[in-house]
């Protein structure tokens, strides 16, 4: 650096020749800036109009008339409006407006690939800085060589031209973050794309930022209900937890993610659903569905369609992640959902490919487990000195026939604390969701539920691996005894009871009942074809006949031993009325 500095040149461009006494003043003015003499020559340049541009090695003092504009128009986004109106702090601010002599570090593009630009001249550009071209697309900065760097793109790479001039901004990426982004579709810069108008921000944060450490974390002890009675019962979710939905393409996992957000509704839980990758049809289907069930109102869709730039969708989690921790760290609880991260990984490989960074296995890059990790592990439940707020993470990956030892899968598998997976032939044969009960885990368990679904659930996942395993052996065998049967009938009532359709979640008190009947065999000789049936009019019956017990479960999320008689015999007259009165119910 000593010697690039004492090889220091400067050059005055403008449109007139500047006179003697000027010239002796840029001389002084640089001797005293750059404490030593610096050489300076004048260049015409008919673009100046009456303002000029100095260059000192790589900073640029701009007094050109777009400089001085630009200068103030980064003046008057410093200008926090309040209450009172904005004209009288515009007028305020033009009459105290001076001109400063603050340098610039302007580089120049070398060439443009695509998404990926090459420029020089920016030596003191940091990693992840945001840039500023010419033609107004922003880029980050992604790779740092001697004399030049590269940044990827955040728009379309064929309005910049090899010689254009880029400038520092001195900001990491951020995303703007408030209260108003709540019922909002924004994109990976949080703009809004749903066609409702400018978003006030009441902050912004760095997209990255530091996980919590272990002393800023409390343990994940309550629970994230997400209305399925198959994952709430077996494999419970808590605030703060990081629980991967797996599986192959259109086996469920989306709905699994909406159902979560739909089953939050009145309990004061903001949720994030962060596209990537997908048909932007889908999205806005989505987006319908989450509003006509009144989930938008606490929901933000964070969109970055597969027609987005591979640079738009890489960043788009960790936009979600950054407006999340501004709702955890208000001590509010949050639940996102990355949908989802194996195109994530991909564009991520399309970016590190045009960078040219060495490939690894299944041309990823060496980093790609760090992409996904310090992503993850911002999820976190605080601790109460942090105001107790928490973010639960959803992330969702797409399988290949349900090969969860590739890449990808493997490597987020490590990362979050359990993961549900979807099967193929569970789905097709009608199972929805068609959750694994063999593959499926939560590293959680019963920290993450009530002590009324702790008792309520029981043995439910011993008894349906075991019928799974009886299932596949009987399969060889056509002579079978009574018990066997009973046995299989059994747990072909229990698969059919953890059926659920779309958009329907279940509260807590219909999970406890629906448990407690079917582990009590109330349902043992009710036709599989009739259970659902049969399940819709026992909790219609407990509503009207139990409306404190149901309430009771639900505020204070306990099960006593009388309560569990109690709703036995409810099920059991309703069974007698069931019987009687056909397929009517009572």
């Amino acid at each position: 650096m000593r010697n690039a500095r004492s090889r220091m040149t400067a050059e005055l461009r403008s449109a007139r020749e500047p006179s003697q006494e000027q010239l002796q003043r840029f001389e002084k003015f640089l001797a005293r800036t750059y404490q030593k003499k610096v050489p300076l020559h004048w260049e015409k340049d008919e673009s100046m109009g009456s303002g000029f541009r100095l260059q000192a090695g790589s900073d640029v003092y701009d007094w050109t008339l777009d400089g001085r504009v630009r200068q103030f128009r980064d003046y008057l986004r410093q200008i926090q409006p309040g209450q009172d109106s904005l004209l009288p702090l515009m007028r305020q601010a033009v009459e105290d407006w001076e001109l400063a002599v603050v340098p610039e570090e302007i580089g120049e593009v070398l060439t443009v690939d695509g998404e990926i630009a090459t420029v020089s001249g920016l030596d003191h550009a940091q990693y992840g800085e945001i840039l500023v071209f010419a033609s107004g697309i922003k880029g980050m900065v992604q790779d740092l060589r001697r004399g030049e760097l590269s940044c990827i793109l955040f728009g379309d790479g064929e309005e910049i031209t090899a010689g254009s001039l880029v400038r520092r901004t001195l900001k990491t990426a951020g995303m703007p973050v408030g209260e108003e982004f709540l019922g909002r579709v924004v994109d990976a810069l949080g703009i809004p794309v749903d066609g409702r108008g400018r978003i006030h921000s009441e902050d912004r944060r760095p997209i990255e930022t530091p996980a919590p450490g272990i002393l800023d974390r409390q343990p994940v002890n309550t629970p994230m209900e997400t209305g399925l009675l198959a994952i709430d019962s077996m494999f419970p979710i808590g605030r703060g937890q990081r629980e991967l939905i797996i599986g192959d393409r259109q086996t469920g996992k989306t709905a699994v993610a909406v159902d979560a957000i739909l089953n939050q509704k009145g309990k004061d839980v903001v949720c994030i659903y962060v596209a990537i990758g997908q048909k932007t049809s889908s999205v806005a289907q989505l987006v319908e569905n989450l509003r006509r069930r009144g989930a938008m109102e606490y929901t933000t869709v964070v969109c970055a369609p597969a027609g987005a730039s591979a640079a738009l969708q890489y960043i788009a989690p960790y936009a979600g992640c950054a407006l999340g921790e501004y709702f955890m760290h208000l001590g509010r609880d949050v639940l996102i959902v990355y949908d989802d991260l194996s195109k994530h990984a991909i564009a991520y490989r399309a970016l590190s490919l045009l960078l040219e960074r060495s490939p690894g296995r299944e041309a990823y890059p060496g980093d790609v487990f760090y992409l996904h990790s310090r992503l993850l592990e911002r999820s976190a439940h605080l601790s109460d000195e942090l105001g107790g707020g928490s973010m639960t993470a959803l992330p969702i990956v797409e399988t290949q026939a349900g090969d969860v030892s590739a890449y990808i899968p493997t490597n987020i598998i490590s990362i979050t604390d359990g993961q549900i997976f979807l099967e193929s032939d569970l789905f097709f044969s009608g199972q929805r969701p068609a959750v694994n009960v063999g593959l499926s885990v939560s590293r959680v368990g019963g920290d993450a539920q009530t002590r009324a679904m702790k008792s309520a659930a029981g043995t439910l996942r011993l008894e349906l691996a075991q019928y799974r395993e009886m299932e596949v052996f009987t399969q060889f065998s056509s002579d079978l005894d009574d018990a066997t049967k009973r046995q299989l009938t059994y747990g072909q009532g229990l698969m059919r009871l953890l059926r659920q359709p779309q958009y329907a979640p279940f509260s807590q008190h219909q999970q406890v009942i629906i448990l407690v009947s079917a582990l009590s065999h109330v349902m043992q000789d009710i036709p599989l074809e009739d259970l659902e049936g049969f399940r819709s009019g026992l909790l219609a019956r407990m509503e009207e006949a139990a409306p404190d017990l149901c309430r009771r479960i639900d505020m204070t999320g306990l099960l006593s031993g009388e309560d569990r008689e109690e709703i036995t015999e409810l099920a059991r007259s309703y069974l007698e009325d069931y019987r009687s009165g056909g397929k009517r119910g009572a």
